[in-house]
This record gives C-alpha cells, sequence and structure tokens, in this order.
C-alpha cells in the first residue's frame, strides 16, 4: 500500500505535499523500530489505518489557515501530521504524556519541513493555551475526554462548525455517548472512503 491512497482521496494536493506523505512510511517505519509508536502489523498498513484515517477529520472539517489546533494523545502524530501535511498554513499542536511518542513527532516533523507543528511531552490539563479545534484518535472515553479539554476553546472561528473537538472513534457509539451526556454530531468515514477499514469508524464532533 502505497501514498497513492492519498491521492485518491485528495486529488488536489501539491507536489511538495504528495511528496511529504509518501514520505510518511519510510519516517515510521524508521522510528518505530527505535521506538514503538504503531502496532507492528499495521505498519504495512500505515496509509489507510493511520495516515487515511486521520485525514477522515479534513473530510468533515477543512481547517482555516490561521486556525489553531490542538491534537491530544498524539502517540506518533497522529491525527495531527497527516492534517499539518493537507493543511500547511493551519497550527498544530500535538501533545503526549510519553516523552519518547513526542521524540518521534519532533523527528518526522523535522524531517519534513513542517513549520507548523509543535509538539510537547505533557498532559493535555497542562496545556493553557485556547485553540479554536481539539482533534484526538480514541484516547479515552468521551466522558472523561471531555473535561481535560473543556476551556481549551476559542470563540473565534468563522469555520463552518464552532470551536469544538473533532474525535476519531470506532464501533457501536451509543452507550458512550449517552454516558457523555454531551450532544454530538457523528460523521461516518464510510461515506467518504470505501476501504472496509472505515465501515465502523467516526468522527464525533463535540461543541466547544
Amino acid at each position: 500500500m502505497t501514498s497513492d491512497l492519498i491521492l485518491q482521496y485528495f486529488p488536489d494536493i501539491t507536489p511538495v505535499q504528495k511528496e511529504q506523505f509518501a514520505r510518511l512510511q519510510e519516517l515510521y517505519t524508521f522510528w518505530n523500530n527505535q521506538i514503538n509508536v504503531i502496532s507492528r502489523k499495521d505498519i504495512d498498513l500505515l496509509y489507510e489505518r493511520h495516515v487515511l484515517h486521520s485525514l477522515g477529520i479534513a473530510k468533515v472539517m477543512p481547517f482555516l489557515p490561521g486556525e489553531n489546533v490542538l491534537d491530544v494523545g498524539t502517540g506518533g502524530g497522529f491525527p495531527g501530521i497527516p492534517l499539518a501535511i493537507l493543511f500547511p498554513e493551519t497550527a498544530f499542536h500535538l501533545v503526549d504524556s510519553i516523552g519518547k511518542k513526542i521524540k518521534v513527532v519532533n523527528e518526522v516533523a523535522t524531517a519534513l519541513g513542517l513549520k507548523n507543528v509543535k509538539g510537547t511531552h505533557a498532559r493535555a490539563e497542562e496545556i493553557k493555551e485556547k485553540f479554536d479545534f481539539v482533534v484526538s484518535r480514541a484516547v479515552t472515553q468521551l466522558k472523561d475526554f471531555y473535561p481535560w479539554v473543556s476551556g481549551k476553546f476559542s470563540k473565534a472561528t468563522t469555520n463552518k462548525l464552532a470551536s469544538g473537538i473533532l474525535y476519531l472513534k470506532g464501533g457501536d457509539l451509543t452507550q458512550e455517548i449517552a454516558e457523555s451526556g454531551l450532544a454530538v454530531q457523528q460523521f461516518y468515514l464510510k461515506d467518504y472512503f470505501e476501504e472496509e477499514f472505515f465501515d465502523t469508524k467516526q468522527v464525533i464532533y463535540v461543541k466547544g
């Protein structure tokens, strides 16, 4: 599987973006051998299960130039790194409580020449800035996640959705959403991507 999968769904990317996406396989294969940030069985499916999955958020919410996005529990850089490639004029702050994972984030961002990425070894609660959006990928239950970020939203965005959380989740979320007590919008990735992997995947939007 190659980065051509990304071109299939995002055909208007620039030559620079195309090259950056193409380099992700080499970079993550190298760093995954040093610091395990991606399941070993997934590394050959990087473009489907990590890169394109991350870009599901872009189908729901195309970020605007000048916006600030916080990626909580980014691990090795997902969804933040693929989104930062796609939206080079949007600022992405990637945080994780595990320092060696943030080392991978910063090394990958440097290798790709991404000037719009900052990686910080921290818990979400320690970040004091305000953001237009918070993104994350299945870090924990919604009811536990929301309190971490509830005070971090800027009210200035003119984007099509108000400032809030864009959370990648999978499976039947009926009980999790009910337990959270939050008003959510559910966007099904099977409406955007044809691969079977996305049949049960969603982006959950919660207004900040």
